[in-house]
């Protein structure tokens, strides 16, 4: 759909300002179109054309307490002004244009109401409201609403409304369904419908308010108070108890550039802030069994290494201490959820503790350097745990293996293991490489004696949908070895 500002630039001459000032309205003007039970399309001259002989629809809102008069797309047609009279006549004169007007497709003159938007000294542009039938005579209320809309509408032609500091409508505000209590310069309440009544009263308030201020029935709000004062909006909430929760919307009217009184909005959201602080219980819960899963995984950690300086023979050692290292870089990805619980795993977290592991735990006979470049960025959770405890053993195999007997009698060379890490198309893919000896000419992954590369071979082709090869590089292209590991970022069940 094309957006109001691309409109503005290719049917106007409106600068960035004004354009500004429509954005700003158009966030807000659902709260005008509930107010008069009413359509409304905000229209402006299309400069292409002289005359003001042409308007370009620039946007357009539905009531949501009426049906809807008009079931057309109307944003970005152009609307002649001999079948729109008043509207150009508003633009012209700068003043409010009521009659009616005709409608392909319904039956009869619509009522329509032109309001000049008025903004740096001129007019910008016309609001539209176009009347659907009333269910009968109006009710005190339906009249109520009709006169805060009438008040708003002349804010829009002061340049008063909409306001500069926040709009007043959208998505989790409070609506016009939800309550109205009309306050005026004084701080009095003028009336109160009976959804806000409604609100009160779950915060303990069952005196009439009308005629009375808020704080006198035992109820203060500052933003009522910071409304009058200043002519701002404002927003606060009220808590009674851990149950009751009401959210009250503050929108000052303004006559002259005074401000003349309060529309206050209510909604009550017990039962979003009791479903909020559900979700927060259970992220903190989740969080909870991560860290005691870390913690519980580093006691086992611990308990190897006991084991392991306990033992006297050599490959009993050798044996728990990877026992140890893989138990360990399991308990890194959950180290990560315990900080940030979910379904994924910012994966970049995973790979700084996946060095600093084989670093810390790998003892080699010669210098090695791990050099990690790119990322995969965010996880899912059910892929990072294996592909991390892969990740470990291939870089903790090419530290200890790469570089045995490599390098002359003094085993001088500097040894480099390099990570890169890319996604491709729906595959995150891991190249370990390093500068070594290479593979010896008989290997076969396929047939690897190691339990290492056993556990890589099973965790990528079994648990993680992907594959896995490893080849010796060419002396002409630095020699060493380079495994390749690529797994779907989507799992397969």
């Amino acid at each position: 759909m094309t957006t109001l500002a691309e409109l503005s630039e290719d049917f106007t001459s409106l600068g960035e300002v004004d354009v500004d000032h429509l954005l700003r309205l158009t966030a807000s003007w659902s709260l005008l179109a509930d107010l008069s039970f009413s359509d409304m399309v905000l229209v402006a001259p299309d400069e292409r054309t002289s005359g003001y002989e042409e308007f370009v629809v620039l946007g357009q809102v539905r009531p949501n307490n009426r049906s809807t008069l008009i079931v057309d797309d109307l944003i970005g047609s152009v609307q002649a002004s001999g079948e729109w009279p008043l509207v150009r006549q508003a633009y012209e004169t700068g003043k409010r244009a009521v009659g009616e007007v005709a409608i392909p497709a319904i039956e009869g003159a619509v009522p329509v109401w032109c309001i000049p938007v008025r903004f740096g000294g001129r007019v910008i542009a016309v609001l539209v409201r176009l009347q659907g039938p009333l269910r009968g005579p109006a009710s005190l209320y339906e009249r109520a609403y009709l006169s805060i809309f009438e008040r708003l509408c002349s804010m829009v032609s002061d340049a008063t409304f909409p306001y500069r500091e926040d709009t007043v409508a959208g998505p989790g505000m409070p609506r016009v369904g939800d309550g109205i209590i009309l306050i005026d310069h004084a701080g009095v309440v003028e009336f109160a419908t009976p959804n806000a009544s409604n609100a009160l009263h779950r915060l303990g308030v069952y005196a009439a308010t009308e005629g009375k201020t808020l704080a006198e029935t035992g109820l203060r709000l500052r933003a009522v108070e910071r409304s009058l004062e200043y002519g701002i909006p404002a927003m606060e909430e009220v808590d009674r108890s851990s149950d009751v929760a009401i959210l009250f919307h503050c929108v000052p009217l303004f006559d002259g550039g005074v401000v003349t009184g309060v529309v206050l909005l209510l909604r009550d959201v017990s039962d979003l802030r009791q479903l909020n602080r559900l979700v927060l219980n259970k992220e903190a819960a989740v969080r909870e069994v991560h860290h005691r899963v870390k913690n519980n995984l580093q006691t086992i950690s611990s308990l190897l290494r006991l084991q392991a300086r306990r033992s006297d023979e050599h490959d009993t050692v050798v044996a728990l201490q990877e026992a140890e290292r893989r138990v360990r870089s399991i308990a890194v990805v959950h180290e990560v959820l315990s900080r940030e619980p979910g379904e994924e795993v910012v994966f970049d977290e995973i790979v700084r503790s996946i060095v600093l592991l084989v670093e810390d735990t790998v003892l080699a006979l010669h210098p090695v350097e791990i050099v990690v470049n790119g990322d995969l960025g965010t996880l899912p959770t059910d892929l990072a745990t294996p592909l991390a405890l892969a990740l470990t053993e291939l870089l903790t195999n090419a530290v200890e293996h790469a570089f045995v007997n490599f390098g002359g009698p003094d085993n001088e060379h500097v040894g480099i293991v390099t990570l890169d890490l890319s996604l491709e198309g729906g595959d995150a893919v891991a190249e370990i490489r390093d500068n070594g000896r290479g593979l010896e000419d008989d290997f076969k992954l396929d047939v690897a004696t190691s339990l290492g590369l056993s556990i890589v071979r099973d965790l990528v082709r079994s648990q993680l949908r992907g594959s896995i090869e490893m080849m010796s590089v060419p002396y002409v292209e630095g020699g060493g070895t380079l495994i390749r590991v690529v797994v779907p970022t989507e799992m397969v069940t």
